[in-house]
């Protein structure tokens, strides 16, 4: 920083020369600028329905300044170039991995996650996100045992609860979960944390690519949207809870969020 600031003088000291009426305010003004800029990050996301969306995790980007652009697979969007972005963000979907059939661009989106990582961006998965992120790295992704829709603990690995990302949650986290499928961990990926109805909830993978099974970003509106697309899937199960249910416990979504956010920000350091 000091080597940035020692650079940003003699750029001042320059400016002033050739013009020397500029006031001292707009080149404190320009300094400004371009600290602002220097650490602001290029988020791109992968959508994959209209109806899960980046929830408090954009909310999270824009009260920092990052930059933030999409491909909306759906709508067959063309992917971006690799250079393109800081960070990758893959959100859920009501789809599997192995749905090729159905959505042909599901073969891409794997390539390129995969390009992603071998190009050391940080990737981020969320729900469907993080099983892309598995099956990319070459993981089995299937059915879980049991549907986990609502409101349920997760409990963080000893691992999770030493990282700097995760200390802040905790031994456990009461966050929203709406899947049916399961991952197999990557080969060299770290268990973060499991739940009763899932033991592959989270897992890093050499410190730039995190998979979250649950979705820490939902919000009301985010919840509510799930709830009127997929409410066929609201049926009696072991870990699967009522409309009423899933609403009554919207509270927790600020809980969440500021976990989310804690978690970003030191990952963005």
């Amino acid at each position: 920083m000091i080597v940035i600031l020692f650079f940003l003088c003699n750029c001042v000291s320059s400016s002033i020369i050739v013009k020397q009426r500029t006031s001292k305010y707009e080149h404190l003004v320009f300094i400004m600028i371009i600290l602002m800029k220097m650490g602001r990050l290029k988020i791109h996301y992968f959508q994959h329905v209209p109806f899960e969306g980046l929830g408090s995790t954009g909310e999270w980007a824009k009260t920092n300044n990052h930059s933030l652009s999409s491909t909306q697979l759906y709508n067959n969007n063309i992917m971006p170039g690799i250079s393109d972005f800081d960070w990758l963000i893959i959100m859920g979907g009501p789809m599997s991995v192995h749905d090729e059939l159905q959505h042909p661009w599901l073969i891409e989106e794997k390539r390129f996650i995969r390009q992603a990582i071998e190009a050391r961006k940080t990737v981020l998965g969320i729900c469907l996100g993080s099983q892309l992120i598995s099956a990319a790295l070459g993981a089995s992704v299937y059915r879980n045992t049991e549907k986990e829709i609502g409101w349920f603990d997760i409990q963080f690995s000893a691992y999770a609860q030493k990282s700097s990302l995760f200390s802040h949650m905790g031994e456990s986290l009461k966050t929203f979960h709406w899947h049916g499928d399961t991952f197999d961990l990557p080969d060299k990926a770290i268990l973060l944390a499991s739940s009763a109805g899932c033991k592959n909830q989270a897992y890093i993978y050499k410190e730039r690519v995190l998979a979250l099974q649950f979705h820490p970003e939902s919000t009301l509106q985010s919840l509510q949207q799930m709830i009127e697309n997929g409410e066929n899937e609201l049926r009696a199960g072991k870990y699967i809870q009522t409309e009423k249910e899933l609403l009554l416990n919207q509270a927790l979504a600020e809980s969440n969020r500021k976990a989310l956010f804690t978690l970003l920000d030191r990952w963005a350091e």
